[in-house]
């Protein structure tokens, strides 16, 4: 395929420079608070680098997979697109062309699927074939639902064949997965919501304490027992923290 069609690697979660500045001033928002929360010192910054490197990493592989699930969902509604021409009697081709127009009304043009059936068609503009351009997408996306359907549409072009019926058969299959896997993300972020909460309410707790009680933490701030009692505080927070977000992650990553 031509170098100069090559789009999104959905390997990389930065696609645009403002997105690892957005995510960068995140984890330097974090890294500061944590420093005036458990140590009220800026000195502390530097040595809570390795929680924000941590952080920061876990922050890109969660919007690598958010990106992924966003391709994957819309990707199902283009293969429904794409079935429901070719039941009117539209070739494969120009049904992935058709398909862009429903993409936009129901994403708009600014998608990831939009962008790539943009790409489809100014490949085929130049004499790229349909199997290449979906072959293309399933390398660089890695979603499975992509790459199933890229190795049927190649089997079913080269070994002949109803072909319409084959790719909509298959549509309708992963159509399916798909919305089983949607589901049950969605049970999940329910799940990860609680586990926000969780994770907020110990900081809401203290600092309403603060307030309401100007000077109780104090003997905490300042002195070595309390910074020693405060980095075993943020010792446990983290721990519990990785844990939930690993055992989270785990789960989705399964689906």
């Amino acid at each position: 395929m031509k170098e100069s069609l090559r789009q999104q690697d959905y390997h990389k979660v930065f696609q645009k420079r403002g997105d690892c500045i957005r995510l960068l001033a995140q984890t330097s928002g974090v890294v500061i608070f944590f420093a005036w929360f458990f140590y009220r010192s800026i000195w502390a910054v530097p040595l809570l680098f390795p929680l924000g490197i941590l952080y920061f990493r876990r922050c890109v592989n969660r919007q690598c997979r958010k990106n992924r699930q966003e391709l994957t969902m819309q990707f199902k509604e283009c293969i429904l697109s794409v079935a429901n021409s070719l039941r009117s009697g539209y070739a494969l081709e120009n049904a992935f062309l058709e398909s862009r127009e429903d993409i936009r009304m129901l994403y708009g043009e600014h998608s990831a699927m939009y962008r790539e059936l943009e790409l489809i068609r100014r490949g085929m503009i130049l004499n790229i074939t349909l199997e290449e351009l979906i072959s293309d997408l399933a390398d660089r996306s890695g979603i499975e639902e992509i790459e199933q359907f890229s190795a049927i549409l190649n089997i079913a072009k080269r070994g002949g064949g109803n072909v319409t019926q084959i790719i909509r058969t298959t549509a309708e299959v992963i159509s399916n997965k798909v919305e089983t896997m949607q589901e049950m993300l969605t049970m999940l972020q329910g799940r990860r919501l609680e586990q926000n909460v969780m994770e907020i309410m110990p900081f809401g707790i203290s600092l309403y304490i603060a307030a309401a009680y100007p000077g109780y933490f104090g003997t905490l701030y300042h002195n070595g027992m309390g910074i020693i009692v405060m980095t075993l505080c943020l010792a446990v927070y983290a721990g519990a923290y990785l844990l939930g977000e690993k055992i989270l992650d785990q789960i989705e990553e399964e689906l």
